[in-house]
């Protein structure tokens, strides 16, 4: 006898639709588990807002001084290649990094701006002059370079900015990208890291096919990208009609979002939508663009900020700090870009404000953690160590001395300058506030600061004071190694109360920056020039 089985056996049809259920059912799970692993790793990935700083613009940008939180995380711009040497950097070929410190104060800021707990990144390129891989072709003097400029500011974050002929230039995208590789690998050796974002131009369209080639030979070099940052401006003949700058940056962003992820699956990585838009960044130009009629409105930043809390954009950045308010209303013409106001009303309103608020509002954006970080909880203030006249840039401060407008003091590791006459006002008094203070903070000591030497005028910069002689406005003279200027008619009025820094003086003390013009035009001129013997 032979047993059988009791059930019903499964028709052709019937186990094939089982097979597909079990495999839809599979597969469900698969994409579902894929989905859950791309949420999780895009919220380990910080989403920030950075303004752009202008470094050499001028009025000069208090960045050091953040007028709110959002302004507290900053793009300095722009490191690029020294005019005489194209393996040096500098700020905008005006600077060198020393210049800078010294004529800019560029080192103190930046770690003032550290001291508060804002984060400070290089930006690297731009439009006008040369980033240093477009001339410096020595790979070594290369990386040396990047990594200077790394090191001085004490940065984890690096930006580089890529644009106009620089974008088409094969050979020096592949230079750039190699010593950035080998710059980050040697870093994270040592234990620090440095993100890397390349900022590229877009269109409503998304990249332009040079912009694609730049991110592959990127990828390519081993560099971790953090992202790529579009600048959503200036669109030109390409931007869609009738729609905003709000609606054009969004095609623009949408059309990235693609191109990334087609990117990354070429080079061998598949990563998930919601990662790759952790790696977008997106930048507008507030107010008016450089292209007539591209006007990016507080609307325009509202809508925009939605749009990346929505998305979870990894960067907003905008261009720039120095331009986000109103202009003045002796700024002739609004419809001509300024580098220091938007060109648009404002009010009270800060583009910064705006687009910060979109990043925070993103799932694992840093701003929006419910513990902050420990880097930024501020611990038990210690002692004040006592300062040491020796390795003090500047005189410490003395409660007996006068100080006059633009004099500099250290107290407490700190350099200040003085806003007007004081005495016996301590620097860092925590009572005073605002323009309550004579002082303004200016930043740390830092490590290797030396005395600074006093500046002494030679004779013949300006005529010898003489107690008889009658003085009118604005004539100099020369009392114990300085030039002063007279404020008003005087005569016997002895520049030495100016020099203690007496207000009701007849006379002011010419600033150090305004002597060694004085003492250069000085020694140029015929006068100041040997006589030949016969």
């Amino acid at each position: 006898m032979s047993a059988r089985f009791p059930g019903r056996k499964l028709s052709l049809v019937r186990l094939g639709v089982l097979t597909g259920v079990v495999v839809a059912v599979t597969a469900g799970g698969v994409t579902a588990w894929g989905n859950f692993k791309d949420v999780r790793a895009a919220q380990a990935i910080p989403s920030i807002f950075s303004g752009y700083v202008d470094v050499t613009a001028t009025p000069r940008y208090a960045f050091e001084d953040p007028v709110s939180k959002e302004a507290e995380k900053v793009l300095l711009s722009f490191i690029v290649s020294d005019a005489g040497d194209a393996c040096t950097p500098s700020w905008g070929a005006a600077y060198s990094l020393d210049e800078a410190g010294s004529a800019l104060d560029l080192d103190r800021r930046v770690a003032r701006l550290q001291q508060l707990g804002g984060t400070v990144a290089i930006s690297f390129g731009g439009l006008i002059n040369n980033e240093l891989a477009t001339g410096c072709t020595d790979p070594g003097k290369l990386q040396a370079a990047y990594r200077a400029v790394v090191d001085r500011y004490n940065v984890s974050s690096i930006d580089l900015d890529i644009e106009g002929g620089a974008l088409s230039d094969v050979a020096s995208l592949d230079r750039r990208a190699a010593a950035v590789a080998a710059l980050q690998k040697d870093r994270r050796g040592s234990g620090k890291d440095l993100d890397v974002w390349l900022t590229l131009p877009a269109d409503p369209n998304g990249l332009t096919t040079a912009g694609t080639d730049a991110v592959r030979r990127t990828i390519a070099s081993g560099t971790d990208l953090a992202g790529v940052n579009i600048m959503t401006m200036d669109y030109g003949g390409s931007r869609l009609p009738d729609r905003s700058m709000y609606e054009n940056a969004v095609s623009a962003a949408e059309a990235t979002h693609r191109q990334l992820t087609s990117l990354y699956q070429d080079a061998g990585s598949e990563l998930g939508s919601e990662t790759v838009w952790r790696k977008i960044g997106l930048t507008p130009m507030i107010g008016q663009n450089d292209i007539a009629g591209e006007i990016f409105t507080l609307k325009d930043a509202e809508e925009l900020s939605g749009y990346a809390s929505a998305k979870g954009v990894g960067r907003l950045s905008m261009w720039s700090l120095n331009r986000d308010r109103t202009c003045s209303p002796n700024y002739p013409d609004v419809k001509k870009v300024s580098d220091g106001c938007s060109g648009v009303e404002q009010g009270a309103a800060t583009f910064a404000t705006i687009l910060g608020a979109g990043v925070a509002a993103s799932p694992g954006a840093t701003g929006n953690t419910a513990t902050p970080p420990e880097s930024s909880v501020q611990p038990t203030r210690a002692p004040a160590a006592a300062d040491d006249p020796s390795t003090s840039p500047y005189p410490v401060w003395n409660e007996g001395t006068a100080y006059t407008t633009g004099e500099r003091i250290v107290w407490h590791s700190n350099v200040y300058e003085a806003k007007w006459w004081t005495r016996n006002e301590a620097p860092d008094n925590p009572v005073l506030q605002g323009a309550a203070t004579p002082w303004r903070i200016i930043g740390p000591v830092l490590p290797g600061d030396r005395p600074t030497p006093q500046l002494t005028a030679p004779a013949g910069t300006a005529p010898q004071w003489e107690p008889a002689k009658v003085y009118r406005k604005s004539d100099r003279v020369l009392f114990e190694g300085r030039v002063y200027e007279a404020k008003w008619w005087n005569q016997t009025d002895s520049p030495e109360a100016a020099m203690q820094g007496a207000p009701e003086s007849p006379w002011t003390k010419l600033r150090d920056e305004e002597l060694l013009k004085l003492m250069a035009a000085a020694s140029a001129s015929p006068a100041a020039s040997p006589t030949p013997t016969p």
